[in-house]
């Protein structure tokens, strides 16, 4: 099982940026995939969900801005960011959930790539 996070940089508070996830090893269209985020000193904050059905899930902090999707030809999924603020400086790391159901837990998940948002 492999999923491999790009798109992540630096960019300026109210640009936007586009997370992909390219995935391997599982049947990627069977699985409700997401996207957690992390910063030293704070809990993981889970920021997007997407169901095999395309049902969608944000917590508060970003719903508005960010949008997640998936490609089941591709294998992978995206994370679009828009106006992006300080606060979302983080490593986003993409995971396959193991169920469509809080509360949201990762059965495979990847390395994370770094995203940095300066104000």
């Amino acid at each position: 099982v492999n999923l491999v996070e790009s798109g992540g940089g630096l960019v300026q508070a109210g640009d936007s940026l586009r997370l992909s996830c390219a995935t391997s090893g599982f049947t990627f269209s069977a699985f409700s995939m997401g996207w957690y985020r992390e910063t030293p000193g704070k809990e993981r904050e889970f920021v997007a969900g997407i169901s095999p059905q395309d049902d969608t899930s944000y917590p508060d902090s970003v719903k508005g801005r960010f949008i997640i999707s998936r490609d089941n030809l591709k294998n992978t999924l995206y994370l679009q960011m828009n106006n992006l603020k300080a606060e979302d400086t983080a490593v986003y790391t993409c995971v396959a959930l193991r169920t469509w159901t809080k509360p949201w837990a990762a059965e495979y998940g990847g390395q994370g790539t770094q995203v940095t948002v300066s104000s």
